[in-house]
């Protein structure tokens, strides 16, 4: 969705998670067993710290797609909001999330259902944080057209 979003709107886009893997030359899942999650962290940090430069460089504007955790890092956290950066939060039903996690092989802190609505819960919080909600039911192009009938993200000749 954020790769269409920013097309949309004529940005650039970069999915944190594929940042991350490029820089370690690792996949999220290997990064995790080696250096766990606090190393997971310092990698998407300083990921992060490097997109909004780049795009503050080159006088860019970026739709950055985070992780589920990211927003959960306070000093993440700190920075979107130094950067003036707008946090929309893509708020899909937990069923939605637990089927697409359930898939996917990147997600090392998706365990079995329990421990993913635990962990869900736990960083609704911090989603609540951001500065615009999406309840997302739908396809991606209706999400991005929801994103858009906000009125916060203003069109560029890409």
């Amino acid at each position: 969705m954020g790769r269409l979003l920013a097309r949309q709107v004529g940005w650039h886009f970069v999915d944190l998670d594929s940042r991350i893997e490029e820089s370690a030359g690792l996949t999220i899942t290997a990064i995790f067993e080696r250096f766990g999650e606090p190393g997971f962290r310092d990698i998407e940090h300083e990921e992060l710290v490097r997109a909004l430069g780049e795009a503050a460089e080159r006088e860019k504007a970026v739709v950055v797609a985070l992780g589920g955790g990211t927003i959960t890092q306070p000093r993440n956290l700190d920075l979107l909001h130094a950067t003036g950066s707008l946090i929309v939060w893509l708020d899909w039903p937990i069923e939605t999330l637990l089927a697409r996690c359930g898939t996917r092989k990147n997600r090392p802190l998706f365990r079995d259902e329990k421990s993913f609505r635990e962990l869900f819960e736990v960083r609704r919080p911090f989603y609540e944080q951001a500065d615009y909600r999406v309840a997302c039911n739908s396809e991606p192009r209706q999400v991005v057209s929801q994103i858009l009938a906000l009125g916060i993200l203003e069109r560029v000749n890409a």
